[in-house]
């Protein structure tokens, strides 16, 4: 047996290191997140194990789970920020709770979900009011609309597509999300439209549902990226994911 030797290359040569508990049963937000990762950024991702059914009860059961998958991830990794992938799952189980399961679970710099993301997004582009698209039940969204609502983002316009099922909600096409956002916005005097659920598939119809009803369209996953690469201290501007992307 011959022993080489070998030279270890530094841990700081990358330009940031993002980490992201996913839900069990999400099949769209890691797909996301990697066409979004610019050049040079490292994404680890762990899974928390989630209910295929959303309900504000499997909601909160989440949250004695994400200190454990957060332990899932690289243990020598000192994180530039660290995510949580639910948007509903936040408004139920509270900002300030995620945050402090996440940095139990391991070392990041920052931690974020999607509400908190949402409301940076809506504060870095001047939104007060928005149209909010849910792919889930009234009692789900109503929550997260109330939690928005004392962040000083109000939603008088509201949508859904009343479904509850996770695996059914991961496969609504792209057509249907479109028409379902640009109707809903129609005349109304709102600011921009939000899309909310980290598994619905909106990052391919946000520029379509923008250049339909000319002002901001929003989802969880673009805002969620959006805010863990700035609090990681990157600022790289991308076209194709709507206006968030291509502000300086």
């Amino acid at each position: 047996m011959t022993v080489f030797p070998f030279i270890l290359d530094r841990r700081d040569s990358e330009r940031a290191r993002l980490g992201l508990v996913v839900l069990q049963s999400d099949e769209t937000i890691e797909r996301d997140f990697r066409r979004l990762m610019p050049n040079g950024v490292s994404l680890y991702v762990t899974r928390v194990e989630s209910d295929p059914e959303v309900t504000t009860e499997t909601l909160a059961g989440m949250r004695d789970r994400i200190a454990g998958a957060a332990g899932l991830l690289p243990r020598p990794v000192c994180f530039d920020s660290v995510g949580y992938g639910c948007t509903s799952g936040t408004s139920v189980i509270g900002v300030g709770a995620i945050a402090e399961r996440l940095r139990a679970g391991c070392d990041t710099k920052a931690t974020s979900e999607p509400v908190s993301a949402l409301l940076a997004a809506a504060g870095a582009l001047g939104l007060k009011r928005i149209a909010f698209l849910s792919p889930y039940v009234a009692e789900v969204s109503a929550r997260l609309r109330g939690v928005l609502s004392d962040g000083g983002l109000e939603s008088p316009v509201f949508g859904t597509f009343d479904e509850a099922r996770e695996e059914n909600v991961a496969w609504i096409d792209r057509a249907s999300i479109i028409e379902a956002a640009t109707s809903l916005v129609g005349d109304s005097d709102v600011d921009a439209v939000f899309l909310s659920c980290t598994n619905l598939r909106t990052l391919d119809c946000l520029a379509a549902i923008e250049s339909a009803i000319g002002r901001p369209a929003l989802s969880s996953n673009q805002v969620l990226c959006w805010q863990m690469l700035r609090l990681a201290g990157i600022d790289d501007r991308m076209s194709g994911y709507g206006r968030l992307f291509e502000m300086a």
